[in-house]
């Protein structure tokens, strides 16, 4: 059971992002998630969008460095992927506003 996050290369809201998983189960992310000081509206589908300014903090807290790619793989051996829906959205459905989550 471990906690990966990888290099916060991913560019939103005038920031630079890492995810954050687990390869255990959203438990333990959302454990480990809660003592960094995240709020669940950073959790997205099945990882934590964690901003660049966090991202020694989580190491220092035990999350292990990976790279996106291995990062991927192990959230899919783990069975916990859940992919984005590609096409239109269902009539009726809307994605959440999301403002910057887990903010320094």
């Amino acid at each position: 059971m471990t906690i990966y996050i990888d290099a916060p290369m991913w560019p939103g809201h005038g920031r630079m992002w890492s995810h954050l998983v687990s390869d255990a189960s959203y438990e333990e992310l959302h454990t480990f998630a809660e003592a960094l000081g995240c709020p669940r509206r950073a959790f997205d589908r099945d990882h934590y969008d964690l901003p660049s300014t966090r991202y020694e903090t989580a190491v220092a807290a035990g999350a292990r460095e990976v790279g996106s790619k291995e990062l991927l793989r192990r959230l899919t051996e783990a069975g916990l992927r859940r992919p984005k829906r590609r096409g239109p959205q269902a009539e009726g459905t809307r994605q959440p506003e999301r403002s910057s989550p887990c903010r320094s």
